[in-house]
């Protein structure tokens, strides 16, 4: 019986990971289209941080004074957040919700990719690079237009392919830095380090003055606060010592399929049948690129 807690708590943990992350994108979508969306993500990561750091230290983590840690925090940030959550914002004003998760699907890509590079890189194995052809023809179908390419919708497209190799980078660096603070408290420093970068952005940009207090647009940030930065960074930390990596990678196709779903239900959104065979191809190299590789018999 003692067993049984632990076991709804991971599959708590997984269920919110899966829904929280993968509606996020409806929700973000519902943001950027009612409120200026850089000086949105500042606002939101700003306060998520926050909040994030308070449940850290909480549960006992510490604040680090050290200057080091600070600077891979605010070099993460401004990857993650900044590059990566406000160029995904930017163009999900012209992409719809699914698009964008499944564009966002490719990170497991990028960050195979990117893995190879540098004095720490490493050669891929032979079903990694078969997954990573079959994931990149299946982000060229999901692009493909049914009345041909239009240079203003590829451009926002190529935009949100830009925040994934920007997150990846993010990635790798949070691997060659290895911060020595918890991975939440380091979670919380590196969302309010990125919404620090991003707010000054978004005012110089001039979002203040396109700032409205829309009911729908601030519950969609207050969602994205509270589930999407909080609590499933929360779950996501916990399922980091509770499970193995391939298991905690299924978010990376569990979330698209998720979001493909709710942008149908709640927005209306749809997806040609060139595009649904993008989604299967793109979930299909997900799956070859994040898989372990089957251990050699003893």
């Amino acid at each position: 019986m003692s067993a049984s807690p632990a076991r709804f708590l991971l599959l708590g943990s997984f269920a919110t990971l899966y829904l929280v992350w993968g509606s996020s994108f409806v929700a973000t979508k519902i943001m950027v289209t009612e409120l200026p969306p850089v000086l949105a993500a500042g606002v939101r990561f700003a306060i998520a941080g926050l909040l994030l750091g308070a449940l850290a230290r909480a549960r006992g983590a510490l604040v680090p004074r050290d200057a080091t840690e600070w600077r891979h925090a605010f070099a993460m940030g401004a990857l993650m957040v900044l590059v990566s959550n406000g160029a995904n914002g930017l163009a999900m004003q012209h992409v719809a919700s699914n698009q964008s998760a499944l564009l966002n699907a490719s990170s497991a890509f990028w960050i195979a990719l990117l893995g190879t590079v540098g004095s720490q890189g490493h050669r891929l194995p032979k079903r990694t690079l078969a997954g990573l052809a079959i994931g990149f023809a299946g982000v060229a179908l999901l692009l493909w237009p049914r009345g041909g390419f239009a240079a203003a919708n590829l451009g926002w497209q190529l935009l949100i392919l830009f925040g994934c190799i920007a997150w990846a980078g993010a990635t790798l660096y949070h691997r060659v830095a290895k911060p020595a603070t918890p991975a939440l408290m380091f979670t919380a420093m590196q969302m309010l380090a990125g919404g620090l970068l991003t707010l000054p952005v978004g005012l110089a940009l001039g979002d203040a003055a396109e700032w409205r207090w829309s009911p729908p647009g601030l519950a969609a940030l207050g969602y994205l606060v509270v589930f999407s930065s909080c609590l499933a960074y929360a779950a996501f930390a916990y399922l980091m010592t509770h499970t193995t990596p391939a298991r905690l990678g299924t978010y990376a196709y569990v979330n698209p399929v998720v979001a493909a779903v709710l942008g149908w239900a709640l927005l209306g959104e749809t997806l040609s049948g060139l595009q649904l065979a993008g989604m299967a191809v793109i979930l299909a190299g997900v799956v070859l690129v994040t898989l372990p590789a089957a251990r050699p018999a003893d």
